[in-house]
């Protein structure tokens, strides 16, 4: 890297249909829950909180809270029915278990200008938050038509997934944007390359 230059602050991607889909976007093309704030700022970004929320609770353990369902998520999203069940199946007792406890409670209070806004009740608590993405993993696990549009994207080396709500159901990446323009510039230089030899 040039002298001057700093790698560009990751902006958390939240285009996967599902916020269990966009947490198991964090780790692509590298880990991005690596530290506390890229996670404060997934779950402000997430919507699991109301933005202004404060989060000064998060520690690493919510952290490594986060990563673990996130694994368990991916196992169960990304892979059919294995051979042997029983990594499937202490996946699915975690993410059943994480979805037991209460979600944070929201309120109406005054805002600025005498409009109603969403807060929390009271702080936000790990397990609650996590509570708001393991239910969402359980309604896409067993709603038939969402699972059935659960898609993995075919962009060169893109483990992402995403939910396919596209008309016809053709859509291929995770982002038109990322990995789409992607494959058009390759497939451009593949045919001015030909057109050249």
């Amino acid at each position: 890297m040039a002298l001057g230059t700093a790698t560009p602050p990751y902006e958390p991607r939240f285009d996967a249909g599902r916020i269990c889909l966009d947490l198991l976007a964090t780790t692509h093309p590298a880990e991005r829950l690596d530290a506390v704030e890229p996670l404060r700022a997934w779950i402000v970004g997430a919507g699991l909180v109301p933005p202004g929320t404060p989060l000064a609770q998060a520690d690493a353990s919510w952290l490594a809270d986060f990563r673990e369902l996130r694994g368990h998520i991916g196992q169960l999203v990304r892979s059919p029915l294995p051979a042997d069940v029983r990594p499937y199946e202490r996946a699915l007792a975690r993410v059943n278990e994480t979805a037991r406890a209460a979600p944070p409670a929201p309120r109406a209070v005054r805002g600025e200008g005498g409009t109603l806004v969403r807060e929390l009740a009271g702080p936000p608590e790990c397990a609650a938050l996590l509570a708001v993405l393991a239910r969402d993993a359980v309604e896409l696990l067993t709603d038939p038509v969402a699972r059935a549009a659960v898609r993995e994207c075919e962009g060169d080396n893109c483990p992402l997934v995403y939910l396919d709500t596209s008309r016809g159901r053709r859509r291929r990446w995770c982002s038109s944007e990322v990995c789409g323009n992607r494959e058009r510039v390759a497939r451009h230089r593949r045919r001015a390359a030909l057109a050249r030899a």
